[in-house]
């Protein structure tokens, strides 16, 4: 299984690299959003600001927003969780995102922003949670989606009083807002869940 990592140039993506690499995958990193769509399973990682990545994805934008209506598998972490709606409060001008999930990502309505550390997740309906329990996991965020629509949300989180979604689901794309390769071993078993659906 080829797993591609889109590299938005914002940070160390080496320790998902590795929570992703095992037994029948081939991890590569990709800076380019067209050609990171020549693979088994894409992944949108967490690392940088909404604009920078939005405006590094622009190139590709449509088809990989294609592909990932097609049918491409993908993971959105953290930052690529909110890729995946149609634009950000903390992108000043206004760079859209993929627009696969109708929403707005905004800043957390809380005191202490940004979030940082462990957070629990409320299951809701049939998500990757039931194959792999995930009572607790890591964030670092100071924004969070607002989808349309909360029939794509199989899991929430609540930081003070802001209920937001912990992961969302279209079709073959799951994002995630939290790090699941930073959530210790049940994140860890959380991706492999993840791969494990795409297999089957």
């Amino acid at each position: 299984m080829r797993i591609t990592i889109f590299d938005y140039g914002a940070g160390n993506i080496h320790s998902l690299a590795k929570a992703l690499s095992g037994s029948g995958t081939d991890v590569v990193v990709e800076p380019d959003p067209v050609r990171a769509i020549e693979t088994d399973v894409l992944v949108l990682s967490g690392v940088g600001a909404f604009g920078a990545a939005a405006d590094r994805l622009a190139p590709g934008r449509q088809v990989v927003h294609e592909a990932l209506r097609a049918g491409l598998p993908c993971l959105g972490i953290c930052l690529g969780m909110q890729l995946l709606f149609d634009g950000s409060d903390e992108s000043t001008p206004n760079v859209p995102g993929l627009g696969l999930i109708p929403g707005r990502v905004t800043r957390l309505n809380a005191r202490r922003v940004p979030q940082i550390g462990w957070n629990s997740l409320e299951p809701v309906g049939d998500s990757l949670l039931d194959d792999a329990p995930l009572p607790h996991a890591y964030y670092a965020n100071s924004y969070v989606c607002r989808p349309g629509d909360e029939s794509v949300v199989r899991a929430w989180s609540v930081h003070e009083s802001d209920r937001f979604p912990a992961i969302v689901q279209c079709g073959k794309t799951v994002g995630v807002q939290f790090h699941p390769e930073k959530s210790s071993a049940p994140g860890l078993r959380f991706l492999q869940a993840f791969l494990d659906r795409v297999r089957q």
